[in-house]
Order: C-alpha cells, then sequence, then structure tokens
C-alpha cells in the first residue's frame, strides 16, 4: 500500500499539471506559469508522500546542493544534444532556415521543466529506485529503461526504433546518473537540458511528439539512421552513441562511490528486513 500511494500520488500531480500545461499552449506566459507550479507541486507530493510511507530523510530530493546538481545536468544535457546536432549538420541533414519564435521557446522552457521533473520522479525516484532494492542497481536500470521506452511508444509519431533508442539512451543514461549521485537533481537537469535544447533550441521534433516552434527555424532530412526520422533525433545512431557513452561514464563513477547495489546484498537487506518487521 505504501508503493500504492505514493505512485498515485506522484502520477496523479504528473498527469493533471500535463494536461493543464497542454491546454493552454497557444498562451506561453501562462503554460510557463503552470508549469512551475507543476514542478513546484510535484516535488512537495513527493517529499511529502516519500517521506510519510517510508518514515525517512527524502534525501534524494535534498535541497543542499540542489542547485549546482540541476546546473551540472542542464550542462551536460544541453552539451549532449549539441553534440548530436553538430554530427548530423555536418553530414548535411540538418539545416536551419532562420529563426523561429522567441514565446514558442518560452512555452517549451515550461513544458519541458514540467516533464523533467514529473519523469524523473516517476520513474527514477519511484520505479528504479524501488526495484533496486529488491534486484539491485543494474537489473533495476535495464527494467526501468526498458518502461521509460516502453511508454514513449504512446507518442503521436512514435516507432518501434525510437522506443528501443529512448530506452538505452535515457532510460539507462538518466538512471545511471542517479545511481551515481544518488540524488534526483542531476537527472532532472540532464533530462530538462536535452528536452530544452532539442525542441526549444534547435527547433527538432522530440520523442515522436511532431513538430516543435523554438528559438531556430530548422528541418532534418536524410537517412533516419542518422536523423532519427519522424520520432526526431532521439532515435539518431549518434544520440544512442552519446547516450551510452554518458551510461557508461556515470555507472563508472556509481560504481567507484561504492553506490552500486548488487542483486545478492539487495536479497540481504530485503530478508533483514522481513525478519525485523
Amino acid at each position: 500500500m505504501k508503493l500504492v500511494w505514493q505512485i498515485l500520488a506522484v502520477v496523479a500531480v504528473g498527469a493533471v499539471g500535463g494536461q493543464s500545461v497542454t491546454a493552454v499552449q497557444g498562451n506561453p506566459w501562462l503554460s510557463l506559469l503552470l508549469a512551475a507550479l507543476t514542478v513546484v507541486l510535484s516535488v512537495l507530493v513527493y517529499r511529502w508522500v516519500v517521506g510519510r510511507t517510508e518514515r525517512r530523510p527524502v534525501t534524494e530530493l535534498a535541497r543542499e546542493g540542489a542547485r549546482g546538481a540541476l546546473l551540472r545536468g542542464l550542462a551536460i544535457g544541453v552539451a549532449m544534444f549539441g553534440c548530436v546536432i553538430a554530427n548530423i549538420y555536418l553530414l548535411g541533414d540538418y539545416k536551419v532556415h532562420g529563426f523561429g519564435s522567441l514565446t514558442g521557446a518560452v512555452a517549451l522552457f515550461g513544458f519541458m521543466a514540467g516533464a523533467a521533473v514529473t519523469e524523473e520522479l516517476m520513474f527514477r525516484g519511484l520505479l528504479f529506485r524501488l526495484v533496486e532494492r529488491g534486484l539491485g542497481t543494474y537489473i533495476a536500470l535495464a527494467l526501468s529503461g526498458a518502461v521509460f521506452g516502453a511508454v514513449h511508444l504512446l507518442n503521436q509519431d512514435a516507432t518501434l526504433v525510437g522506443g528501443v533508442a529512448i530506452a538505452i539512451e535515457a532510460g539507462g543514461m538518466l538512471a545511471a546518473a542517479y545511481a551515481a549521485t544518488r540524488s534526483l537533481w542531476l537527472p532532472i537537469g540532464l533530462h530538462f537540458g536535452w528536452n530544452f535544447a532539442e525542441s526549444g533550441i534547435f527547433g527538432t521534433e522530440v520523442s515522436g511528439n511532431g513538430d516543435t516552434h523554438g528559438l531556430l527555424d530548422a528541418s532534418t532530412s536524410g537517412t533516419k539512421l542518422i536523423t532519427g526520422g519522424e520520432f526526431g533525433p532521439e532515435a539518431s545512431v549518434y544520440s544512442v552513441l552519446f547516450g551510452a557513452l554518458l551510461t557508461v561514464a556515470f555507472l563508472w563513477l556509481a560504481h567507484r562511490r561504492g553506490h552500486i547495489v548488487p542483486r545478492q546484498r539487495a536479497e540481504r537487506v530485503n530478508a533483514l528486513a522481513t525478519l525485523a518487521r
């Protein structure tokens, strides 16, 4: 029941907030305001329900060091997508036609911030963290990544290749970032930086959600292996490559810091918890 309450509370806030922001996308400033409210409310609800049901300090959302972790994640996310789009551009498959829309970028800023926070709370804060307790870090990373990729198959122009790419480059990378830091702030910043760079800056499709109107009016053309096709650059081989490299780097850091939970250790922890009850 503790797990059920956590999922219901976090998912409910994320769903209502996401629908509200989507409903007013034609008004960028209202969209930004509702997204900010969704972010704040989601964090508060997560802290409250997890702290109350698990009876512990919610260290994964500690205020100390939050700003620095967010900014580091933001920088990594923007730089990573910048490398992806640079490679596509050098092959002649990404073209900039001029400036896009500042108000469109503002609306996307809010939408992507809300999506980054709510998705990280659900998929890394709840799914990955709770599965890791029983099955260890590596199995939790694979399972949560697969679920994360599968959810994106519901998008408008979703493709199977895109879903698999998301599972590897985002599901794995973001879970590994959480494992390395044991904080949700870095993956939140990374998630937001990646998505906003993709849509709000470079004006490309995001996860099969159709056209976006960011700061640049741009388009991609060419082989789907390079551009990702209708799904967007997240289905590009370059995104998978850079995401996989960052996943390995974060896992190496997690191992160095002693943050990897082996399956055997997780089973012992569960057995001790059962005996204690």
